[in-house]
């Protein structure tokens, strides 16, 4: 076989492997983080002006979510928060909005006790999303309820929807006990 026959074939096998690699690589990873991320990936994709920007934002989340210490909760730390939670329950039939207020003040103390830091809601946003991308959606609508019943501007209807959406998120950090669910890139 000659050389340039058999450049000819080795050429374009080349080519194919190299643009195929990469393409291979990137539809992993892309796949690994659409399932750790849930619907949070397709949120950030929407709001980011590329799909490697998102899928970018979403490796540094999990970069600095490497870095927490999240821990698991002993069953007495446990056990408290349940009652807390059954106290805001109860709260809420008497005063509905104090109730939904103090929900989100008791979720951010659970996240706090977690080792999630809780200075800010955006913050907050994206390191939930690394363990809990398929629940956040929850924290958000109790969130935007929380914010419409400080001026009053919530219904009855509206608070409940809150508690329940504040309790999936509380029982997911709640029972969670700190096992987290790694997926490789």
């Amino acid at each position: 076989m000659s050389t340039s026959t058999l450049l000819a074939i080795v050429i374009p096998i080349a080519v194919v492997v190299v643009l195929i690699v990469p393409a291979l690589v990137l539809s992993r990873r892309r796949r690994a983080l659409r399932e750790r991320f849930g619907p949070e990936y397709e949120r950030t994709v929407d709001d980011a002006d590329s799909r490697l920007a998102a899928e970018r934002e979403l490796g540094a989340r999990q970069k600095r979510h490497e870095k927490l210490d999240i821990k698991p909760l002993p069953d007495r730390v446990r056990e408290r928060y349940a009652r807390d939670w059954d106290d805001v329950q109860h709260e809420f039939v008497d005063r509905p909005e104090d109730a939904v207020h103090d929900a989100d003040r008791l979720v951010t103390s659970l996240m706090e006790e977690r080792g999630y830091p809780t200075g800010s809601y955006d913050q907050q946003l994206k390191d939930l999303s690394v363990e809990h991308g398929r629940t956040l959606e929850h924290y958000r609508a109790a969130h935007e309820i929380d914010m419409l019943s400080t001026g009053h501007q919530a219904t009855t209807e509206q608070l409940r929807s809150a508690m329940v959406h504040y309790r999936a998120l509380f029982d997911e950090l709640l029972l969670d006990g700190g096992q987290t669910r790694h997926v490789t890139a």
